[in-house]
């Protein structure tokens, strides 16, 4: 690769690298595996590179690698590790929820949501693509969007609700 494309990749991290983690980190819900999974989705990326700005699309084809990462992470049976519990940083994710407590409760119901269609909602809702946008980063219909979006949308109200509902057992018991 000529220093000028390397230069240009260097750039282009430097801007992308926090929202590819945002991303990869509520398709994940864990901090370490979404810096593994952008860093995997970046030197994959930085081989391809002048055939990727040649498309004229980088943002979206280094997002949809870091969903096929995701995705593929939690196909391999070998590799579903659960890590330690730790406060999750929250100056990836300000501005989504109104305190700690709210968006620790979105982030458990987002990671009870089927991958697919927590891919779909993180895509729309949290990178804030348009449903044309999301079907290209997933290679997917726009009806097939919609119609995860909807299922989605659904599945997170239910988790939502259930957790509510645990909670209110609880102190009722209590």
């Amino acid at each position: 690769m000529d220093q000028s494309l390397e230069d240009d990749f260097r750039g282009w991290v430097s801007i992308n690298r926090d929202p590819l983690r945002r991303t990869a980190f509520l398709l994940s819900g864990d901090w370490h595996l979404a810096d593994d999974l952008v860093q995997e989705a970046l030197t994959r990326a930085f081989s391809r590179w002048a055939r990727i700005t040649a498309r004229g699309v980088p943002d979206a084809y280094v997002r949809k690698i870091v969903v096929n990462l995701s995705l593929d992470h939690r196909r391999r049976p070998s590799r579903r590790e659960e890590s330690q519990a730790e406060p999750p940083e929250t100056r990836a994710l300000s501005g989504f929820a109104e305190t700690a407590a709210e968006r620790d409760r979105v982030l458990a119901a987002l990671a009870l949501v089927p991958p697919g269609q927590r891919a779909v909602l993180v895509l729309r809702y949290f990178d804030d693509l348009s449903v044309e946008e999301a079907a290209r980063v997933l290679r997917r219909s726009v009806g097939n969007v919609k119609s995860q979006s909807s299922r989605g949308l659904i599945a997170l109200r239910s988790a939502l609700e259930a957790t509510d509902h645990r909670h209110t057992t609880r102190i009722e018991g209590s």
